[in-house]
């Protein structure tokens, strides 16, 4: 389980662990929570009042301090696992929603034709597409794509990265998502 670190701003900052939460906690650097609880971690006895340190962790966490880096400034890393999830397991050729292990990234503009492997020129296609088309443009190869691809948000991003977010978590991610995202509903 993660927990959704974010500035003081509310922009995304990481995933983080529930361990790196409570150094956080512990370091009172916590400005603000949000969502559900979703552990508690009970310390040592206070030698003089003889209470218990208790640090409960909520699943979505503002810190203090101003982040070093513009997270708007981070361009999200091209992996076939966001890949495929910006691109909702769709063959971006003909459509159809394979097994998983039947998709591959797909370059628009094939490497042997000097395309480059960034957001704007990959999409997810089914094995069988992937092989007609081969080394050749959709144009060359007769195969019109059925979407665009983009670059993911911020938010999209974060949502990408992570597949067990909880639900709360997603709530706040996706009322940040751009109108245009493939990941509404």
């Amino acid at each position: 389980m993660k927990v959704l670190k974010l500035s003081a701003q509310g922009l995304p900052q990481s995933w983080i662990s529930l361990e790196q939460a409570v150094i956080h906690y512990a370091a009172d650097e916590v400005r603000w929570e949000m969502g559900a609880e979703v552990a508690v971690f009970r310390g040592g006895h206070n030698a003089i009042t003889g209470e218990q340190s208790v640090i409960a962790v909520s699943s979505i966490i503002g810190t203090k301090g101003v982040p070093g880096i513009n997270p708007f400034d981070l361009k999200p890393g091209l992996t076939n696992t966001k890949l495929f999830a910006r691109d909702r397991c769709v063959c971006a050729y003909c459509g159809q929603q394979p097994d998983e292990s039947e998709l591959t990234r797909e370059h628009i503009i094939p490497l042997a034709q000097r395309g480059r492997d960034h957001w704007m020129n990959v999409v997810t296609a089914c094995r069988a597409c992937n092989h007609r088309k081969s080394n050749r443009t959709p144009e060359q190869a007769h195969m019109p794509l059925l979407y665009a691809p983009y670059v993911p948000s911020l938010w999209e991003d974060f949502i990408l990265r992570n597949r067990r977010i909880l639900a709360d978590q997603m709530e706040f991610l996706m009322a940040h998502l751009p109108a245009s995202s493939r990941l509404h509903g």
